[in-house]
């Protein structure tokens, strides 16, 4: 057994202790059913001032406390410009709340000894691999899930962009060079995460979506609740994804999360993340029954690994195992966010000490809107007050995700260079291009200009407008539409292009690719 194994129940015993002694605002004693029920009349206001004044178009609340439900509603309507209303059973895609509730199908596996939380991938899943062989020898679920193997945060979600399922994703990542050593760097990882829960379900002989819904909701009777896209499009009872365009939300883009279900891909209601936040606010004890042993479930609530400070509260913030833990204004909290940006934002919070959960769900992107409700109701409920708009400062933060980037890239290509070099004829750039990472590219003449297709079979194509000499122009990303990306050719001696850099597959340094053939 190694060291790190003989230190992980050390780590767990000394958290509960540090967290039995944290100071907060207030105690579990000052937190009365007045209060509560204050505080929840003013949620439910915020929340529909946050519908009328059109900052998000719907949402729906679950709160949770000493293991009843207490408030369940929805607000607003799953589509901009339709009648129909969300309520307390409309199904949202979750996108990374995925990730806690996929750490406590881990949990359940962990519980019932199918594997533990050290178990290492190279038993579980023989082929898998890193980029280096003494990661991928010693690789671990907890590993995966803290987000601590060495993988780029962004590893696969390239490939995912372009069409490549689950299978192969996952294969490929043995060629993404690591951004941190081994254990040493944080970096939050879809794909890791994926890998993680996919390798944990292989002793049981089914495919991870079945381990969920056996593991967890069924036993919790989340009926609405899938991690197969699938079956999110079924239900009638469901909220759309919105984007702004032109100061309006509108319902423009649907998003298929299956090759990263357990990171990102389950859909659920509000009724039925309530009963998830029972379960964890109970420490694995759910109606009065033992559903996942605590000292199992305790282990996703461990702060392993820094984030720094909470952007807005300023307080302390830590990854477990698919949680984040905080150390805030009111005492230690654990929570995880998550977000589309074709359209989704979700928030769970949990104040382990005092019982008290929430989650919120909205079928918008960007807003602040889950984190900002989640902050004024915990002001509410330990202060009696709120501090201060939470809500304004959280839309800050997520309006600057995208916007600098999209400026600079426009600005980067504004206007090429005058005068501009001429680009060299179609044959010059027309061929198949290749690399282990990410496959085929066929680049062909069309008209006056070029296309790229790229992903298995040339899945995605892209339209590619000359530039300046060698480099050409496309604008890959449905999200954020107006957002230019460049593709540039080396054309050698001979007249050919022997390589191209596709910009947009290029985060990992991974995005250039070699002639193979003219055709």
């Amino acid at each position: 057994m190694r060291l790190d194994r003989n230190l992980c129940h050390w780590r767990i015993w000394a958290f509960i202790a540090f967290m039995a002694f944290w100071p907060r605002a207030a105690s579990a004693d000052d937190i009365t059913p007045e209060r509560i029920a204050a505080a929840l009349s003013k949620l439910e206001a915020l929340a529909e001032a946050a519908v009328a004044d059109g900052t998000v178009p719907g949402l729906a609340i679950g709160v949770v406390h000493d293991d009843e439900v207490i408030f369940l509603k929805g607000f607003g309507h799953r589509e901009a410009g339709k009648p129909e209303a969300v309520d307390a059973d409309t199904v949202f895609q979750i996108a990374s709340l995925s990730k806690p509730v996929s750490a406590t199908v881990v949990a359940a596996l962990v519980s019932d000894g199918i594997v533990s939380w050290d178990s290492e991938i190279a038993d579980l899943d023989p082929a898998f691999r890193l980029a280096d062989p003494y990661p991928t020898s010693q690789l671990t679920i907890r590993d995966l899930f803290a987000h601590r193997s060495g993988l780029p945060g962004t590893a696969g979600d390239d490939l995912e962009d372009i069409g490549y399922d689950r299978a192969e994703i996952l294969h490929r990542l043995r060629f993404v060079p690591p951004s941190s050593s081994f254990r040493a760097g944080y970096s939050y990882s879809n794909f890791g995460l994926t890998e993680g829960a996919v390798a944990a379900a292989k002793p049981t002989g089914k495919s991870w979506e079945e381990v969920a819904e056996e593991k967890l909701y069924r036993p919790l009777g989340m009926a609405s609740t899938s991690s197969r896209h699938s079956d999110f499009v079924k239900h009638a009872n469901r909220a759309a994804l919105h984007v702004p365009v032109n100061g309006a939300w509108a319902a423009k883009i649907k998003r298929d999360p299956d090759a990263q279900a357990p990171a990102g891909g389950v859909s659920s209601t509000a009724r039925d993340l309530s009963q998830w936040v029972r379960l964890i606010t109970g420490n694995g004890v759910y109606a009065g029954k033992t559903l996942i042993a605590a000292d199992a479930l305790a282990q996703t609530h461990v702060p392993l690994m820094t984030r720094g400070k909470n952007p807005v509260s300023g307080g302390e913030s830590f990854y477990g195992l698919g949680w984040n833990v905080e150390f805030g204004r009111h005492g230690p909290s654990w929570g995880h966010a998550g977000a589309f940006s074709v359209g989704a934002r979700t928030l769970v919070t949990v104040f382990p000490k005092e019982k008290l959960g929430i989650v919120i769900i909205a079928n918008a992107f960007p807003t602040g809107v889950p984190e900002g409700l989640s902050d004024s109701f915990a002001d509410l409920v330990f202060d009696g007050t709120v501090e201060k708009d939470w809500i304004k400062a959280w839309d800050g933060i997520y309006a600057g995700l995208f916007g600098p980037a999209v400026e600079a890239a426009k600005a980067a290509y504004a206007a090429p260079p005058s005068p501009a070099r001429p680009a060299g004829p179609a044959g010059a750039y027309a061929g198949r291009y290749a690399n282990d990472f990410i496959g085929d590219a066929v680049v062909s003449s069309a008209g006056d200009g070029l296309v790229l297709k790229v992903g298995p079979a040339g899945a995605r194509s892209y339209s590619l407008t000359h530039f300046d000499g060698d480099l050409f122009l496309t604008f890959p990303d449905a999200e954020t539409p107006d957002r230019p990306t460049g593709v540039n050719f080396v054309v050698g001696p001979d007249g050919k292009a022997s390589a191209m850099t596709i910009e947009f597959l290029d985060d990992n340094h991974l995005g250039t690719l070699r002639r193979v053939g003219d055709r």
